[in-house]
């Protein structure tokens, strides 16, 4: 029986085998390739020789020479957020069906960064790239789809239609918020989020805006209070300075750019002794594990985090593997989930 090389020792490789096993070279490469080629018996004996020596195939050498990969990569925007981490989820799990790998990188909505991650993941070579970007009209997006890699924008839009993406509709979901906390009779409301130059921020807050005009609502009686990120810390700090204002002047409401900053608001909220929803009632965005299990649980807009990815990931596959693969822009429609931050305990 052949024996495991001792620690320390170099990796066995596919010439090691082939003399343990007492067959050519191309019967391992056979077995490892197209095993149908070889009879039972011999495969048997090679597999077993592989086993004992510790034999690992080197896929990064077999991709090289065939010129293809077999990793996927998601460069996703703030891996902090959980969000982002279902949306991998999604990935992950359509990349699993077919057997591929997948990178992960976190941008930390930094450009510079981003485009580190993106120069990198074209010399591996990485069969397709899924991207939440910082800017989603970077004309460096197309540029990486022209040299041959497939690019799909995750959770963004483009105005053209030269990649393919994959997003939900925001604006609709801003209003869906808004007009919930409208039908509770709620007449002074705050949106909390930023910066604007988030794609994301300005259609909720756009959609929230136009269902406030659709009630007829006067417009300064819904105010926007930005924010640096889209953190707790962030959601905290402008919720402190939100909540500090007099009764009077104080919204019934605020309505957050994603539960991150919910969460932050919430919890100023109740460091200012009031009581939500009575004092002031709170919605979300995105609708992720946290939202259900804070201390007063979170109404917010769900979006379907996980097959947004696993939808991403089919897209790019197929624009890697089918000549006849047309681009598609595909929007998901959210929709609200209501919980005690807005409806109280019932």
């Amino acid at each position: 029986m052949a024996r495991r090389p001792a620690a320390g020792t170099r990796i066995p490789s596919i010439k090691d085998v082939a003399a343990a096993a007492q067959v050519s070279v191309g019967t391992v490469s056979n077995v490892l390739n197209r095993p149908e080629l070889v009879s039972p018996a011999t495969r048997d004996r090679v597999e077993r020789t592989m086993a004992d020596l510790g034999f690992v195939r080197n896929e990064s050498a077999r991709q090289l020479r065939a010129g293809t990969s077999r990793t996927l990569a998601y460069v996703m925007l703030d891996a902090s957020n959980p969000f982002f981490t279902d949306v991998a989820r999604g990935i992950e799990e359509a990349a699993d069906e077919l057997d591929l790998s997948l990178f992960l990188c976190n941008s930390n909505s930094r450009a510079s960064r981003e485009s580190s991650h993106l120069a990198r993941l074209q010399q591996q070579r990485v069969q397709g790239i899924l991207i939440t970007p910082v800017d989603a009209e970077s004309e460096g997006l197309a540029e990486i789809a022209r040299r041959g890699t497939p690019v799909v924008v995750v959770d963004r839009t483009r105005r053209d239609a030269d990649l393919c993406s994959v997003s939900v509709d925001d604006r609709r979901g801003g209003r869906l918020a808004v007009e919930h906390l409208i039908e509770l009779g709620h007449r002074r409301i705050a949106f909390v989020g930023g910066p604007l130059s988030i794609g994301q921020v300005r259609d909720r807050i756009d959609g929230a805006r136009a269902a406030w005009r659709a009630a007829n609502r006067p417009a300064d009686a819904l105010v926007h209070v930005p924010t640096d990120a889209l953190t707790v810390a962030d959601g905290t700090a402008a919720g402190a300075r939100l909540l500090a204002q007099s009764s009077r002047r104080r919204p019934t409401a605020v309505f957050c750019a994603n539960d991150l900053v919910a969460l932050g608001v919430l919890r100023a909220a109740l460091q200012a002794g009031l009581r939500v929803p009575d004092d002031v009632a709170i919605v979300g965005y995105d609708d992720i594990d946290f939202a259900a299990a804070a201390a007063i649980p979170l109404t917010s807009v769900r979006q379907p985090r996980v097959e947004l990815g696993r939808t991403a990931a089919r897209l790019v596959i197929d624009e890697a593997t089918n000549v006849a693969h047309e681009h598609q822009q595909v929007v998901f429609e959210p929709d609200l989930v209501t919980r005690a931050s807005t409806l109280g305990v019932r």
